[in-house]
């Protein structure tokens, strides 16, 4: 018995032992945050002023030193993350996380951006070029100096190679790939353009909807059906709802933001102010780092995207700005004809000719590597998926030469709105719509990025462009990008909505997201003077929903006439009588009407979807204005468009979608009467890290605590889903930036062990206003040539 003791002692003796030592191995891996540290090919020396959150304040001599350093704090923490972003990109995820990863990298060693980044590299100004290498010089610092790396190295063990500055680039493209390198827009019009009458597919994909706010180009949209094509539908083949069933994509979720600027004559003293929260996926860490960087005589600040040395939004002393995503139709899907003696050979303009192919080599971890062979045309990489069994090469402004560089650094220049906005319309990168303020007051809004220039059509569907009568002629010209400077209503607003009216030239876009959140926004600038930026702040926290108005308005105006209504109908009444129009934690009903609208949707566009499935069984309809045509559908409602078992009667069909919704949320909560079934209880928020999803029980040590939270997928102001949400929230008048405001999930750290891991969670979570420049200075470190 004794002896039993003894080793049952011992044994937690060495348990502990070996905890202890594998925690300070885990503490010894975290960052320095104070004192002296050697930065090699520093001018001079460096300050880093450190707040209690974390953030650090950069002073330099000069704008290399300033990125030099900067780099240095990049890998010191978040390196695993950029390890993982770098990878994504080239294809290289395998490595790391063995045959899992696989599928990833093979769609994405398809577009060659490990290729595309060299050549970026090689195009950079040389001033660009520069800054580059000493943000990379600072990364590799850190990796050379690093006694022990972050954990999640040491998990895998893995050591991470030298960073090179194609890696940034790397990073850069897939922020690109994120918000517009998506194929599946066009592959979902080529199918629908196969499967249906062409009076049919303009009316199922219109660019506009009843909430449409257009700032440049008059009020009128290029495509727009004003009548149902009521032959064209009732002519498909009946089909079942359940043939549609999660391929219809009703709230279809856009990586996307809010951006908004006020004039002066609306604000409480005259400052002109910016607001933006930039909608993506939510993870552990967040993907922002807030950095504060002076040098010379250029002071700039905001968020940075660890991996590039740039302020992506944010401000300097005498300018700020904020993006969103313009949902630009920035890929063309080019269908190949090929050789039929010869299926090597494509047709070109100037004739056949041979697919140029290579093959690589993608390692995988504890398993055998694997080849591929790669083909590439004279328009782009062949995709990896046929699209309506021929081949398609892959036509993306991405990978084109210049359309990908560093122009933001120029941000640190610009002294004014007009200056900023010439700046913005030169820069390469993911298209963006940007807003400026400055602090004379001035206001603007325009475009970012490179938009391809087409010429014999518009993009939405794939073509064959081997006979020469279509092609991209270069860009659109940055001096023809739209502007707006200085509205009489004192306010400019965008969230990924349609922002162009057809009297603008050029075709930018096809599939707007729905223009509610924009209108919004609008409607509450509109109605208010006197604004601060705490009024700003509520406003990046509406819940309104008001775009599920209609659907509690049809559902009620039903059931209202419905004679002898059963308990569950009765149920369904009370519970969309007690909605409150917002998606609040406490709202009642709110759950019910988006489930309702869902399986609305798939109901009316069943034969649609059948139709399609027939060419592509994968085939998803995901128009984001499908709001549009829906609500014209439930309006109006045709006879032959309802499947069979309906009779054409709508209020039949309605009806039955009610009960069938009421049964969906009964089944997934048994015990909660619907009429007192809130937001909160289905709207649970979760940010994860990337290891808690294939070993979930570190879950409980690495991601935040899942919460329920105000606001919705896409209806909302305040986006906030599964996953997906507000990156941060900037408000900022550069006249004063003292009473800035800013929100981000998570911390500056990635280090868990970090007290900055999760110390802006909670403020960013509950809608706390947070400075977004802390005055205390908690840690100062100091680097040296």
């Amino acid at each position: 018995m004794r002896k039993t003791r003894t080793v049952f002692l011992a044994i937690c003796f060495l348990t502990i032992v070996v905890c202890g030592l594998i925690y300070s191995a885990l503490r010894a891996s975290l960052p320095t945050e104070d004192g002296e540290l050697k930065l090699p090919g520093l001018a001079k020396a460096v300050s880093v002023q450190s707040d209690t959150l974390g953030v650090p304040s950069i002073v330099a001599s000069n704008r290399e030193d300033a990125f030099r350093t900067l780099g240095y704090l990049h890998a010191s923490d978040r390196l695993f993350q950029m390890e993982l972003m770098r990878r994504k990109s080239a294809g290289r995820l395998a490595e790391l996380f063995g045959a899992s990863a696989l599928k990833l990298d093979r769609k994405q060693r398809t577009y060659q951006l490990s290729r595309t980044a060299s050549t970026i590299v090689q195009d950079l100004p040389a001033a660009q070029r520069q800054t580059l290498q000493a943000y990379v010089d600072g990364v590799n610092a850190y990796i050379e100096q690093a006694r022990i790396l972050p954990p999640e190295f040491l998990v895998l063990r893995h050591s991470p190679e030298p960073w090179r500055a194609e890696d940034s680039i790397l990073v850069a493209l897939g922020m690109f790939q994120t918000l517009n390198g998506q194929e599946q827009d066009e592959r979902m019009v080529s199918v629908m353009e196969q499967a249906l009458p062409a009076d049919l597919l303009t009316f199922l994909t219109p660019d506009t909807d009843s909430y449409a706010t257009v700032l440049v180009g008059g009020p009128s949209s290029r495509r727009f059906s004003q009548s149902i094509p009521v032959q064209a539908m009732a002519a498909l083949p009946d089909a079942d709802a359940h043939l549609a069933q999660n391929h219809v994509d009703a709230d279809n979720v856009v990586a996307g933001s809010n951006n908004w600027v006020v004039a002066g004559s609306k604000t409480a003293d005259g400052r002109a102010i910016v607001a933006n929260d930039m909608h993506l996926g939510l993870g552990v860490p967040n993907i922002w780092y807030r950095a504060d960087l002076t040098y010379r005589d250029k002071h700039i600040y905001g968020v940075t995207l660890p991996g590039l040395p740039a302020v992506v939004v944010g401000g300097n002393n005498d300018v700020a700005w904020g993006f969103t995503n313009v949902t630009a139709d920035l890929v063309d899907l080019v269908r190949l004809e090929l050789d039929t003696a010869n299926p090597t050979r494509y047709r070109t303009p100037q004739g056949w000719r041979e697919f140029a192919q290579h093959t690589e080599t993608i390692k995988v971890k504890d398993a055998a590597a694997e080849d591929i062979t790669l083909q590439d045309t004279v328009w782009g990489p062949v995709s990896d998926q046929l699209l309506l069994g021929q081949p398609v090469a892959v036509k993306w402004v991405a990978l084109e030469r210049h359309a990908v560089d560093l122009g933001l650094l120029e941000m640190d220049n610009a002294q004014s709105t007009h200056q900023a906005m010439t700046i913005m319309n030169n820069a390469g990168g993911p298209a963006q719509n940007v807003v400026f303020a400055d602090t004379q007051g001035h206001i603007g809004w325009t475009y970012m990025g490179r938009f391809p220039k087409r010429v014999g059509f518009d993009g939405l569907a794939s073509r064959s462009w081997a006979d020469g009568n279509l092609a991209w002629q270069g860009y659109i010209p940055p001096d023809e990008l739209p502007r707006l400077m200085d509205p009489a209503e004192g306010f400019i607003a965008t969230a990924n909505n349609r922002t162009l009216g057809s009297d603008y030239p050029h075709v930018i876009a096809h599939n707007w997201a729905l223009g509610y959140r924009a209108f919004r926004i609008a409607e509450l600038l509109r109605d208010h003077q006197g604004l601060t930026e705490q009024d700003l702040l509520a406003i990046q926290l509406d819940s309104r929903g008001g775009a599920l108005d209609y659907f509690q308005q049809l559902a009620l105006a039903e059931l209202r006439d419905l004679p002898n209504k059963e308990s569950d109908l009765q149920e369904v009444e009370r519970a969309l009588q007690a909605w409150d129009g917002h998606m609040r934690v406490n709202s009642i009903g709110a759950a019910f009407l988006q489930e309702f609208r869902k399986r609305l949707a798939e109901e009316v566009f069943a034969k649609v979807v059948a139709a399609c499935r027939a060419h592509d069984p994968e085939f998803r309809y995901a128009w984001r204005e499908m709001e549009t045509p829906l609500r014209q559908l439930l309006t109006e409602r045709p006879t032959g468009l309802l499947s069979s078992r309906y009779h054409d009667d709508w209020r039949l069909m309605i009806v039955d979608i009610l009960r069938q919704t009421h049964e969906a949320l009964h089944r997934q909560y048994p015990e909660t009467d619907l009429a007192k079934l809130t937001w909160g209880q289905t709207h649970g928020m979760s940010l994860q890290h990337p290891f808690s999803r294939v070993a979930p029980l570190l879950g409980n040590v690495l991601d935040m605590p899942t919460f329920a939270s105000d606001g919705c997928a896409s209806v909302c102001v305040r986006v906030m889903d599964h996953g997906h949400g507000a990156s941060e929230r900037l408000v900022l008048s550069p006249a004063h930036p003292d009473d800035a405001i800013f929100h981000m999930p998570g911390g500056q750290s990635g280090h868990v062990l970090s007290p900055h891991y999760r110390d802006q969670q909670q403020s960013w979570q509950d809608g706390l206003a947070t400075p977004l420049q802390a005055d205390a200075k908690s840690e100062t470190l100091s680097f040296v040539p």
